[in-house]
C-alpha cells in the first residue's frame, strides 16, 4: 500500500481530515522543502512533521528544549504504533546504545534530541551514517534573543543546514511577532523556506482580566468553577508559588509547587503527578510550562502579571490543547507594574533591549486596561486582524463601563505634586480622603489645599486611577524614593484640561457568562457513561505507566459519548482512534459502552 499523508492521518493517528494550512505545510515537507510554521497551541503543530516523518524515507530528528518531556511525547507516539525514541541525559549507557543500534538498522522513524545534543561531535558522526528523513526544531522562537524563551543552544542550530544539506527543516513555534519571525529566518538560515502563519486565535479559551482586590479569595472564587480539573496557577517568585501552594491544599485543593530551586527530583515527581492525575493543580513560576502537552489543562491563572503579551499568551496557550472550553484568568495591581518596571530598569540589556522590553510591557498593560474586546487586541499585537469582537472574553461578555477621569486625575496629580513627590500611594490617598493620621499631621498635609479634596471616590477607586496612571505614563513609581509617586511629562497637558481622560471603571465582575463557544456540559444521564469510559482509560492508563490522555484525549471520550458506537468499525469513527488504538483499545472501550448503555436500559 502506497503510504500518503491522508492514509497516515487517518490509520495512525485516527483523524478524517486535515486542519487549517496542516495539509500544505505537510506537502511541503514532504516535497524536501524547508518550512517556518507559526500555529497556535492545539492547532496541531506536531503532526506537521509527525506525518512527513512517516511518509518520507529515513529518521525524522525532532529537536526538543525538554528533555523531562521527551519521554512523554514519545510514549504517546508509541501508543500509535509509531516507532519513537530519544536521546538524552536521563538514558543508561545501555539503553543509549540499544536505541543507536536500532537507528543504524533502520527500526526507529523519529528521534528526539536535545538542541545541545544534537551538535555533539558523538551525534553527529550517528546521524552522518542514517538516512534522515528531516529536522524538525520545535519552540523555534527559543532561537531569538528579542523574545521571551531565548536558549543559547539554539544558536548552533544554524550550523544544521552545513552538516545535512539538502535535508528539510521545519521550524515550529506558536509564539512570534513580526521581528522573531525574521529572527527565526535568519538565524536558522531558512531563507528559502515556505512560511505558514496558521493565525495565533485559540478560539476555546476565555480571557478574563481583573484587577487585585484580596488575591487569595478572588483566586478561590474562580477555582470554584474548575472543581476536579487540572490547572496551572502562575506566581512571579519562588516564595510565593510555595506559599500559594500551602494555602490552596489548607483549602482543600490539590496543588503542588514548582519552581526551578526545587530538589530535582521532586520536581520531577510533581511534574509526573500533574501529568498523570485529573485534577492536579500546578503552582509555578515559567520555570513550569513549556512543552506541556497535557491537552486536559482546563484553567490557567496569573497571580501576577507576565513580563509580555508573548509570556502571557504562551502561558495561557496551556489551556484547552484538546480544543475544548478553557479559561485564562488574571488579576494585577500597581504593585506588579512597578517590580516589572524596575526589573527592566536594572535589566543588564542595552538601552535598545530595555526600549524593546518597555515597549512590550506597554503593550500587555493596555491589553489589561481596554474597554474592547480582549481578543481583537491580543491578535492585533500579532499582527492579525479580528473585525469582530470574540464573545469570548469577559470585556465582551461584561462589558465595562467607562467614565471621565479627568476631573479626579487632576485631583491626584495636585495632590502628589503638593505633597513633594516623596510619598506612596497610600499616603496620597490618605491626604485625598481627609484621613487623620499621625504622619499627615506630622507633615501638616491637613494644611494643604488637596487635603480632603477626593471623598466622591472609595480609596480602591483612588488606588485603581493610580494603577491607571501608572500603566499610560501619567505618573511613575520612585523605587529609589521608597516607592514615591512622581509627575512625569505626561502629566501637564492633563493638569492643564488640555485633554480628556476616559478609564474603565473598576467594577465587581460576577460569575462568568455563558460563551457562545463554551463546551457544551453533559447531560445527567451521560454521566454513567462518561464516567465509565474515564474509568476505563485511568485503569489502562496505570497498567502502563503513561498520562491517561496517551490512551485517549478528552475529545475522543466525548467524541465515543455521542457516537455510541457498537463495532470496530464505528469505532474507527471516532476522533483520534487509528489502527493502532483500534487495536490495542477497540474491545475495552466498546464492552464499556455496551455494558452501561444495557444498564441504563429501563425495562419495565
Amino acid at each position: 500500500m502506497t503510504v500518503t499523508p491522508s492514509s497516515v492521518l487517518g490509520h495512525v493517528f485516527g483523524y478524517d481530515t486535515f486542519r487549517g494550512q496542516q495539509r500544505a505545510i505537510i506537502d511541503a515537507v514532504v516535497a524536501g522543502k524547508d518550512a517556518l510554521v507559526l500555529m497556535p497551541t492545539g492547532g496541531g503543530k506536531s503532526l506537521c512533521y509527525q506525518v512527513p516523518a512517516l511518509v518520507r524515507p529515513g529518521v525524522a530528528v525532532v529537536i526538543s528544549p525538554l528533555i523531562a518531556l521527551m519521554q512523554d511525547q514519545v510514549d504517546g507516539l508509541r501508543q500509535l504504533g509509531v516507532r519513537a525514541a530519544f536521546l538524552n541525559s536521563s538514558l543508561a549507557a545501555d539503553s543509549q546504545a540499544q536505541i543507536e543500534g536500532e537507528l543504524q538498522a533502520g527500526q526507529i522513524d523519529l528521534l528526539y534530541l536535545a538542541p545541545e545534543r544534537l551538535l555533539q561531535a558523538r551525534n553527529l558522526q550517528l546521524l552522518s551514517q542514517l538516512q534522515i528523513a528531516l529536522f524538525a526544531i520545535d519552540e523555534a522562537h527559543c532561537v531569538s534573543q528579542w523574545g521571551h524563551d531565548f536558549r543559547q543552544d539554539y544558536l548552533q542550530l544554524e550550523n544544521l543546514q552545513q552538516h545535512f544539506p539538502g535535508i528539510p527543516r521545519i521550524a515550529l513555534t506558536a509564539t512570534a511577532d513580526e521581528r522573531t519571525r525574521q529572527e527565526i529566518i535568519d538565524r536558522l538560515q531558512l531563507w528559502h523556506a515556505e512560511v505558514f502563519l496558521d493565525g495565533f486565535d485559540r478560539p476555546n479559551i476565555y480571557y478574563a482580566i481583573a484587577a487585585k482586590n484580596n488575591a487569595r479569595q478572588q483566586l478561590l472564587a474562580f477555582l470554584e468553577g474548575h472543581r476536579n480539573e487540572a490547572g496551572i496557577v502562575y506566581c512571579m517568585s519562588r516564595r510565593k508559588v510555595e506559599e500559594t501552594a500551602a494555602w490552596l491544599q489548607q483549602q482543600g485543593w490539590d496543588a503542588l509547587p514548582y519552581h526551578a530551586g526545587l530538589d530535582p527530583s521532586l520536581r520531577a515527581g510533581y511534574q509526573d503527578r500533574f501529568l498523570r492525575e485529573d485534577a492536579v493543580i500546578m503552582v509555578a513560576t515559567i520555570a513550569f510550562g513549556m512543552g506541556i502537552d497535557k491537552p486536559d489543562v482546563r484553567f490557567v491563572a496569573h497571580l501576577d502579571l507576565p513580563k509580555s503579551i508573548e509570556a502571557y499568551y504562551q502561558e495561557t496557550g496551556r489551556a484547552g490543547r484538546d480544543g475544548l472550553a478553557a479559561d485564562a484568568w488574571m488579576v494585577y495591581g500597581l504593585q506588579d507594574v512597578v517590580r516589572l518596571q524596575q526589573m527592566q530598569a536594572n535589566s543588564p540589556g542595552s538601552e535598545q533591549h530595555k526600549r524593546l522590553e518597555k515597549h512590550k510591557l506597554d503593550a500587555l498593560l493596555g491589553m489589561c486596561e481596554v474597554i474592547s474586546c480582549r481578543r481583537q487586541v491580543l491578535l492585533r499585537y500579532f499582527g492579525e486582524a479580528a473585525p469582530e469582537p470574540c464573545g469570548n472574553c469577559d470585556t465582551c461578555l461584561l462589558p465595562p463601563r467607562s467614565w471621565d477621569a479627568t476631573e479626579a486625575a487632576q485631583k491626584l496629580l495636585s495632590c502628589v505634586y503638593r505633597t513633594g513627590q516623596r510619598f506612596g500611594v497610600g499616603h496620597v490617598v490618605d491626604v485625598l480622603l481627609g484621613h487623620d493620621t499621625e504622619k499627615i499631621r506630622r507633615f501638616g498635609h491637613d494644611q494643604l489645599s488637596t487635603y480632603g479634596i477626593g471623598p466622591e471616590l472609595t480609596g480602591p477607586q483612588w488606588r485603581s486611577l493610580v494603577r491607571q496612571l501608572v500603566v499610560r505614563g501619567v505618573l511613575r513609581v520612585d523605587m529609589e524614593g521608597f516607592s514615591a509617586l512622581q509627575l512625569t511629562e505626561a502629566s501637564r497637558p492633563l493638569l492643564r484640561s488640555e485633554v480628556q481622560l476616559l478609564l474603565r471603571e473598576e467594577q465587581e465582575r460576577g460569575k462568568r457568562r455563558s460563551s457562545k463557544l463554551a463546551q457544551p456540559r453533559l447531560e445527567p444521564g451521560d454521566m454513567p457513561l462518561w464516567q465509565a469510559l474515564r474509568d476505563c482509560r485511568k485503569r489502562l492508563a496505570e497498567q502502563q505507566g503513561v498520562p491517561p490522555y496517551v490512551i485517549f484525549h478528552d475529545a475522543s471520550l466525548r467524541d465515543m459519548l455521542r457516537l455510541r458506537p457498537r463495532n470496530r468499525q464505528e469505532l474507527l469513527q471516532v476522533s483520534g482512534v487509528g489502527d493502532s488504538k483500534l487495536e490495542k483499545y477497540g474491545d475495552q472501550f466498546l464492552a464499556v459502552i455496551a455494558r452501561v448503555d444495557a444498564d441504563s436500559v429501563d425495562w419495565g
